[in-house]
């Protein structure tokens, strides 16, 4: 299920007081759908390779705004619980790779960079707006999807669900 938060009487990190159901999304649930990538400096990075970790793929772009307020989110998660085997996969969404590049570097980003040409990975994970991340567990399933940052304390409660 999808859950819009109204953003009249929402401040910073809390939602807002209404809810909004918006759809389901198929993909819940089920296999990851595998992608290979590109990252911004030439390495491939596929999600199989990554099988048996937790990991969150982010779709985003530099001229989102809402991306501005989630990336320190998730590099803050990412500091929490690499340990724990957490891995990030940023995927670039309509945006140019410098620009990308310096966007997530000005935001603590060290995971991956993910140059998506051709919108294959947007369209296998039926994306629709940016930021969205999908939670995958150890066995590769999805087992919770974001849409926009997360309110405060969802990140970790996400989190918990797949590490």
């Amino acid at each position: 299920m999808v859950v819009l938060a109204v953003l009249l009487g929402s401040t910073l990190g809390q939602p807002a007081a209404s809810t909004i159901v918006i759809a389901g999304n198929p993909l819940l649930d089920q296999p990851a759908p595998d992608l290979t990538l590109q990252t911004v400096d030439g390495r491939t990075v596929s999600l199989s390779d990554l099988r048996g970790r937790p990991v969150i793929v982010n779709f985003w772009a530099s001229w989102c705004v809402p991306c501005r307020e989630e990336f320190p989110l998730l590099a803050a998660a990412y500091q929490s619980y690499h340990d724990e085997g957490l891995e990030i996969l940023g995927v670039i969404h309509d945006d140019g790779p410098q620009t990308a590049t310096d966007f997530a570097t000005s935001y603590g980003a060290t995971w991956p960079l993910l140059a998506d040409p051709g919108d294959q990975a947007w369209q296998a994970y039926k994306g629709a707006l940016v930021p969205i991340s999908f939670y995958i567990d150890r066995d590769g399933i999805i087992r919770a999807i974001s849409y926009g940052p997360p309110p405060s304390g969802y990140l970790d409660d996400e989190i918990a669900k797949i590490i």
